[in-house]
């Protein structure tokens, strides 16, 4: 890979909290509540697709790591409310009973909140009108868990972003990957499955970054994430400061 446009430096992220309290503001961007960070004057620009638990300490605090740890390489983050607060419901999962497989397929189907095709619309929308209201030159993609399999199929032919990050993602295809014509990072956890990952790994023809944390569980860098925990705080730690590695070579 191509080691220009960062330095080690750049990468060494702030220290982690568990009691966080965010340093960003929320706006309306192409009508969805957004939580904005990092300096105005950047003009590149970072989009997180959250999970279907939406906002919380972890995800806003790793939009902070993002947005400030660099003073020589300045993104500026987005988090638009794309479920709109049709969060997914905790007690579906696990999907063990056919009450609850009925539901998640409901919210995930082609008529649910969750739609992936319907997200990716939303998501080339926001694009839009960032980089005409917000003055946004390039843009990196950044997907939690669902918000992965939309990184994937946003980082086609003709994709706005130029580099995509999947972490702890679901849903994931190996047919999905030889489409993606940009460079890709993903951060997998102990409880995907080992197979499908090396498949998507295998298919990609991009510059690729995939690594598996054993001892992390899904959702660690976002709503699942203990903080509290020594070594749940270190994974996550390491897991931004690969993130935030990756989208300083390639943006």
């Amino acid at each position: 890979m191509a080691q220009q446009g960062y330095s080690e430096a750049c990468c060494t992220i702030p220290p982690v909290s568990a009691n966080y309290k965010e340093k960003g503001e929320y706006v309306k961007i192409d009508g969805l509540k957004t939580y904005i960070t990092g300096p105005e004057t950047a003009t590149t620009a970072i989009i997180l697709i959250y999970d279907v638990f939406g906002l919380g300490p972890q995800i806003l605090q790793g939009a902070d790591i993002l947005a400030h740890a660099s003073s020589e390489h300045q993104f500026r983050v987005f988090i638009p409310d794309f479920l709109v607060g049709n969060l997914a419901d905790p007690n579906w999962f696990p999907p063990d009973t056919m009450e609850k497989r009925k539901a998640m397929g409901s919210y995930f189907g082609p008529q649910g909140p969750a739609n992936a095709d319907k997200m990716l619309s939303k998501l080339l929308s926001v694009v839009h009108t960032l980089k005409e209201e917000k003055s946004v030159q390039k843009l990196g993609v950044v997907g939690y868990c669902w918000g992965a399999k939309i990184v994937s199929i946003a980082s086609t032919e003709n994709t706005p972003f130029g580099v995509a990050v999947e972490l702890h993602p679901s849903g994931l295809d190996s047919a999905d990957a030889p489409k993606i014509t940009i460079p890709v990072c993903m951060l997998a956890s102990r409880d995907e499955d080992a197979p499908t990952v090396k498949a998507f790994e295998d298919a990609l023809v991009v510059p690729k970054l995939i690594e598996t944390y054993n001892s992390a569980p899904h959702g660690w860098m976002t709503s699942r994430g203990d903080l509290e925990d020594p070594k749940g705080k270190a994974d996550y730690e390491r897991g931004y400061a690969t993130v935030l590695k990756f989208l300083h070579q390639y943006l």
